[in-house]
């Protein structure tokens, strides 16, 4: 039959993940980093997916497909609950042990660095840091440098003070487990409301953590103020992707 179906480019799929969550059927997942249709009896072809992908990459078509299959979308929704008891689905959260060098070269290590520089202090300037609690308007935006950084960040990469907050208003989000429309919002608020001087943005390398920063480029395009900008990946054993 003719009907109205979704199509995924995947020239401009960038993994992050959006649309994964945002399709209630399941009829989307990532497959080796790009959003794919599973099915095409699982879309319904309404669209919730549309609005939520940053770079464009989904659009509604008319096609000859499979009909919505509404009893084949409640049993894969019951399995994929099953599966979700056991195992995170999420790439950017599968189970991976990081090699790191023995203790004894660890202790060798961290002597070495007492002997080169004093302890280390927090360069935290601002409260609260998590992105759903900060105000917009605060007035510590007023003239800053900005450092919009994924949780996951600060674990992974070890001198994230030091490298990174140093001298900029620090706020933390999680792209893939928090409302990312409500960060956008809130990041394009700071940005037309404050003489921002610069952006920098920290993520991890996993898929759905690119959505951080595709929506401070949106923010910053909506707002028509094209600041200075920098975006950093951090690979999941601590060091900075190239």
């Amino acid at each position: 039959m003719i009907r109205k179906i979704v199509k995924i480019n995947e020239e401009k799929c960038n993994g992050c993940g959006l649309c994964v969550n945002a399709c209630v059927e399941g009829a989307i997942e990532l497959v080796n980093g790009k959003a794919k249709l599973v099915s095409e009896e699982y879309c319904d072809g309404l669209g919730n997916c549309l609005p939520v992908c940053p770079t464009g990459a989904i659009e509604i078509i008319e096609a000859e497909a499979k009909p919505f299959n509404e009893k084949a979308v409640e049993e894969r929704l019951n399995q994929k609950k099953q599966r979700e008891q056991f195992s995170c689905m999420c790439p950017g959260s599968q189970e991976r042990v990081i090699e790191r060098s023995s203790k004894l070269e660890a202790q060798e290590e961290k002597n070495q660095r007492v002997q080169e520089s004093k302890e280390e202090l927090s360069e935290l300037v601002n409260w609260p840091v998590q992105l759903n609690l900060v105000n917009p308007y605060a007035k510590f935006f007023d003239n800053a440098h900005i450092l919009i950084a994924a949780d996951c960040v600060a674990y992974a990469y070890a001198s994230f003070h030091r490298d990174f907050m140093k001298g900029k208003v620090t706020i933390i989000g999680c792209p893939k487990l928090d409302n990312i429309e409500y960060y956008y919002e809130k990041i394009l608020e700071i940005i037309q409301s404050h003489n921002i001087k610069s952006i920098t943005v920290v993520k991890m390398e996993v898929p759905c953590c690119n959505g951080i920063a595709s929506i401070v480029k949106k923010a910053m395009l909506q707002a028509q103020k094209i600041l200075p900008y920098q975006e950093v990946t951090i690979t999941t054993d601590g060091g900075i992707k190239e």
